[in-house]
């Protein structure tokens, strides 16, 4: 295009790119095929048609460089049945992969999805895939977030996942997951850590290394869990949302410091002891606090942001007193401990 003028240079370079971007490549062409195909050509595929480049079909989302896809994001289909086609992983440049409130998906998490090198996102949710979490997520080292919650997956959770070194946030919750939380889990996650556990059978101790990961957001409720949880306590710490409620742990409250940044913190039943620590009053944007069902006493503290809590956050404990519960027993003079 020698002596083009650079407007007709831009617009030649603009068509070239949509050109690109309206193609689909021969390799997920065929994997996309495959897919339809295993799946047994549902409804919800029906723009997957030969007259139509693959990029514009409906749930497929493609590079607008390349024309690669980059993207497969399937959505609420109680119809939709079988299981996870092994060709999703001859989509080799796919970065996000959202299977999502397909309750009639059903079998195991395929382990073709093991050669994903470029997988960002996973999510397969709100189905009925059982099995195990597979140990080879490990591999997919551009992994950021993994969502594999409300599903029917058994087994431990694979320690590989804490090889992951940009995974930020995990959501396994409403499995019927069982064994203890790899020690390391989220260890080497950048700031601002997601973990959603809640719901499974987990049991055993919360790693003590659970201290060094900066958490944002932490749910370990409805499991079986026991022991100490306070690594995951600090006025340092960044964590918003805190949840270990309905587990069995068992550790001294009194001398705990609360995240300042705390929104919302469900401690209730559990086997917890101590007092409440006169700091919960001065965390302005607490809108949560429970602490039944425990083993607490002492007075609840007063003050800052504590008429925000009613009677129900501190039912059920061993000698709690004071607003908003029966007041507390002065003691007579000269009473010895």
């Amino acid at each position: 295009m020698a002596g083009a003028s650079p407007l007709l240079l831009l617009c030649f370079l603009l068509l070239v790119s949509m050109a690109v971007a309206d193609q689909c490549h021969d390799d997920d062409h065929a994997a996309l095929v495959a897919i339809d195909t295993a799946m047994g050509s549902p409804y919800h595929f029906a723009s997957w048609t030969p007259d139509s480049a693959c990029c514009d079909w409906y749930d497929v989302d493609c590079d607008a460089d390349t024309g690669r896809v980059v993207g497969l994001r399937v959505y609420q289909d109680t119809n939709m049945s079988g299981a996870i086609p092994d060709a999703i992983g001859n989509l080799t440049f796919l970065e996000t992969l959202t299977l999502h409130h397909l309750p009639a998906i059903s079998g195991a998490i395929p382990d073709s999805l093991a050669t994903l090198s470029n997988l960002s996102e996973l999510t397969i949710s709100y189905t009925g895939v059982s099995g195990p979490v597979p140990s080879f997520l490990g591999m997919l080292t551009a992994l950021t977030l993994l969502d594999l919650s409300y599903n029917s997956l058994t087994g431990a959770i694979p320690p590989s996942l804490a090889d992951l070194l940009s995974l930020s946030s995990i959501n396994l919750r409403r499995n019927s997951l069982s064994g203890a939380i790899p020690s390391l889990l989220l260890s080497k996650s950048p700031n601002g850590a997601y973990l959603q556990l809640s719901h499974n059978n987990l049991s055993g101790a919360i790693p003590t290394e659970f201290a060094a990961v900066n958490f944002s957001y932490i749910d370990l409720s409805r499991n079986a869990l026991s022991g100490d949880a306070t690594s995951l306590f600090g006025a340092e710490k960044a964590i918003q949302h805190l949840d270990v409620s309905r587990n069995a742990l068992n550790f001294d409250l009194s001398a705990v410091e609360f995240p300042e940044q705390l929104t919302y913190t469900d401690l209730s039943h559990n086997a917890i002891h101590g007092s409440i620590p006169a700091q919960v009053a001065t965390l302005a944007g607490l809108q949560q606090f429970n602490v039944s069902f425990n083993r607490l006493c002492g007075a609840v503290p007063t003050g800052g942001n504590m008429s925000r809590f009613d009677r129900y956050s501190y039912l059920h404990n061993k000698c709690l007193c004071g607003t908003p519960l029966t007041a507390c027993r002065q003691r007579p003079v000269g009473y010895l401990h």
